[in-house]
């Protein structure tokens, strides 16, 4: 039997965090290890795995992940398909990787994710949750182009073959977090800022060929699968393929995510988990609130939900997190933002249950 047999394409949910706080992402720190014991420090019980793209552009998004990408150029600064020459054997060889379970060669490097390899040094093994993020298949496939510039997602076998490869990774991502570190939970999350092309006339993104992705990714892990959006996109598509967790950015797009509230209401009731990034992320705007201002506006998003479900229920499903990414930021900064997140988690969680 191969690894993947048997298993449908829906993701795991989560045991439920009832308001922890966790991060996003980047952070702007380039010594992996200094950002690893902040993100322990601050963060626990919901760690996460930082990136981090101020050390070069190899730890940057869908450079991060590239390593495996079949004719793979770095050119101009640029991530890029040769389309030139032909790449059948080794797309080949990722199918043939996918369908057996073979997710060892897809593995991250110091050079690539010097964050990720660096928390494989620490015991979390009394953490609730071990968090990482990979780029989506969309975000991934829109951003490189081939050698007529067009993006490799409008090519379907290209598009199918890249979420296939990004299953190897996310796989081999949740084992590894798991063997070395000690944790028994995982969430690996894709980090999907181009689903906000849903529905673009301007750059269309099919909705059946997102799907049939996230299916092939979600048959292939294990742990937790969920999906990180920082702009608006077609929340009632996204909230239909089953994330194990959905990561918002709260702070600047809550107002149309809540106009989908009841299906939000019952993601939440099966399980789903809103991870809501109502903590700016950019150092600027964040320095113009206050943890008060924000619980305000937390508060505000969970009344609305309400509404239409228990405040118990509410609490339980939730996270709080930064917007996204840190940048802009120093140390310091960066610091600063993440302590904001739980501080607003401990309010939260030390509130009378209604």
């Amino acid at each position: 039997m191969s690894d993947k047999e048997g298993v449908t394409g829906m993701a795991k949910m989560i045991p439920s965090p009832h308001s922890l706080a966790t991060g996003v992402g980047a952070l702007p720190h380039t010594d992996p290890k200094e950002a690893c014991e902040d993100v322990l420090a601050i963060f626990p019980q919901f760690p996460y795995m930082p990136t981090l793209p101020e050390r070069g552009q190899r730890e940057s998004i869908v450079f991060n992940d590239s390593e495996q990408l079949p004719g793979r150029i770095i050119r101009n600064d640029r991530l890029e398909y040769d389309s030139t020459t032909d790449h059948t054997a080794e797309i080949e060889k990722v199918y043939m990787d996918y369908v057996e379970g073979n997710y060892a060669p897809y593995g991250l490097h110091k050079e690539y994710a010097s964050g990720f390899i660096e928390m494989m040094s620490h015991d979390i093994s009394r953490a609730m949750i071990l968090k990482c993020q990979v780029t989506g298949p969309v975000t991934f496939g829109m951003q490189v182009v081939d050698a007529d510039k067009r993006p490799i997602y409008y090519d379907s076998q290209l598009a199918d073959m890249l979420s296939k490869m990004i299953a190897l990774k996310a796989r081999w991502c949740e084992e590894e977090m798991k063997k070395k570190t000690g944790i028994k939970e995982t969430v690996v999350v894709l980090n999907e800022p181009y689903l906000a092309s849903l529905g673009s006339s301007v750059v269309p993104v099919d909705q059946e060929v997102v799907r049939s992705g996230w299916e092939d990714i979600a048959a292939m892990v294990r742990g937790g699968l969920g999906i990180h959006c920082c702009s608006n996109t077609d929340w009632e598509f996204v909230l239909d393929l089953q994330p194990s967790v959905i990561s918002i950015d709260a702070y600047t797009t809550a107002k149309e995510f809540l106009l989908y509230a009841d299906a939000i209401v019952t993601y939440m009731e099966r399980g789903g988990v809103v991870a809501w990034g109502i903590v700016p992320a950019e150092y600027k705007i964040f320095t113009t609130e206050t943890p008060d201002t924000l619980l305000t506006r937390y508060r505000d998003i969970r009344t609305r939900l309400c509404f239409s479900m228990p405040e118990r229920l509410f609490n339980a499903q939730s996270l709080i997190t930064p917007s996204c990414g840190i940048r802009f930021a120093d140390r310091k900064g960066a610091i600063a933002i993440m302590q904001t997140a739980a501080e607003i988690s401990r309010r939260i969680r030390e509130e009378k249950p209604v």
